[in-house]
């Protein structure tokens, strides 16, 4: 009794073959839109950083506007400080907040540990993997 193969049905290799192309034409189709998407979102960000650098751009010029009012203030149109006493005192303000900033920035700093469990666990997985 010899079996006979319907040339409408679909042999196991054809099937194979249409699987993988089927799978190829989706992970490509899926490459260009997150292609797509991440250009969006690269271009955006890109605009955001560029915000943000203004922005910073513009606080350090109104820290030093604020600064020259802060010495004509102490000046007070004659009546006050000298304008160069005005101006080292701001400056000596300036030093001041930034050596508080320096040192709590160095307390932090000091707190910052390697992750230790996260490095065990990848050494466990390591020799796991290694002793077979």
């Amino acid at each position: 009794m010899a079996q006979q193969f319907n040339d409408d049905e679909p042999t196991i290799g054809r099937l194979i073959g249409d699987a993988h192309r089927d799978i190829s034409k989706l992970i490509s189709s899926e490459i260009r839109l997150a292609k797509s998407e991440l250009k969006v979102s690269v271009k955006a960000g890109g605009v955001g950083i560029g915000l943000f650098v203004a922005a910073g751009f513009m606080l350090v010029l109104a820290v030093i506007i604020f600064s020259i009012f802060l010495a004509y203030l102490i000046h007070w149109n004659g009546d006050g400080l000298d304008l160069h006493w005005a101006y080292l005192i701001v400056f000596g303000f300036y030093v001041l907040v930034a050596a508080v900033l320096g040192a709590i920035g160095v307390k932090e700093v000091k707190r910052v540990r390697a992750p230790e469990r996260a490095i065990a666990q990848a050494e466990a997985t390591k020799s796991a993997l290694t002793s077979r």
